[in-house]
């Protein structure tokens, strides 16, 4: 973040015409806005997370499981500072869910700077003939970075409460967390990180991709699953776009056993 920000800055020091509006990240802004607050360019900051209060629902979540805690770390209290300081200077914030928005909310962000603009996704024009997934067992598909923060440690739960149930966890991603977790679980397989060219196969593979995250920005793989056929059962605490009944299924709470109770709903559906 600092490397590109004194890179950033060189290229806008070089500029001189009138009337330019900066947009910048979030956690790489704050040099950048410096500069152009100085220039009396408007500054647009673009928030990826929900800021402090994510890092405090993680930090939890690690004492929740402390025999899965991997190799993430709470950032020190410099980054806060500088997020701090990005947000006095932006004259406009960008978040991409209500949930975001809801926590910057709560930690004082003045409702009038915020902008609430979900993400899209485009999938590639040259689209694989659609696989059907096999009848049994049902596929599961989580798909992303295997750490707590995505609530891994509770569908870890959820999956050894439906070991004697036809379901097949895939865990496609890098991982945070020692795989020999999940390493015994029958119902549990690992493929570690893919090449994008692999993803639409999985998700046309798949009965359901899950998302059982305590919090995220948006999530796009949601936006990705469903441009490839598959739906989604998702946590409320990210962007909205699972529609209950229509693409997949919505989880009333993170516990292990709630979650469970959804992918048998899921599975019911599939048969």
């Amino acid at each position: 973040n600092a490397w590109f920000q004194r890179w950033a800055v060189r290229q806008l020091s070089r500029l001189q015409q009138p009337g330019l509006n900066v947009f910048s990240y979030s956690y790489a802004a704050r040099s950048i806005f410096r500069l152009a607050r100085e220039r009396g360019y408007p500054c647009v900051l673009g928030q990826i997370d929900p800021g402090p209060e994510e890092e405090q629902l993680v930090i939890a979540e690690h004492r929740r499981y402390p025999h899965l805690a991997g190799s993430w770390q709470p950032a020190p209290a410099q980054y806060w500072q500088h997020w701090q300081e990005e947000l006095e200077l932006a004259d406009r914030i960008v978040v991409n869910s209500p949930w975001s928005q809801r926590c910057l909310l709560r930690q004082g962000v003045p409702a009038s700077k915020l902008r609430l603009i979900p993400l899209v996704y485009e999938p590639s024009v040259e689209r694989a003939p659609a696989q059907s997934a096999p009848a049994s067992p049902f596929q599961l598909l989580f798909l992303g970075t295997i750490g707590l923060r995505k609530g891994i440690g509770r569908l870890l739960e959820a999956m050894s409460i439906l070991e004697p149930e036809p379901v097949q966890l895939t865990l496609a991603g890098s991982s945070e967390l020692d795989p020999q977790a999940w390493v015994t679980a029958p119902n549990i397989r690992w493929l570690g990180p893919l090449p994008r060219s692999q993803v639409g196969k999985l998700y046309r593979q798949a009965h359901a991709m899950i998302l059982p995250t305590l919090s995220d920005g948006f999530a796009i793989t949601q936006l990705e699953a469903l441009a490839h056929g598959c739906p989604v059962i998702a946590s409320a605490f990210c962007g909205e776009v699972v529609a209950p009944g229509l693409n997949g299924w919505l989880l009333p709470s993170l516990e292990p056993e709630a979650i469970a109770a959804t992918i048998r709903e899921a599975m019911d559906t599939a048969h």
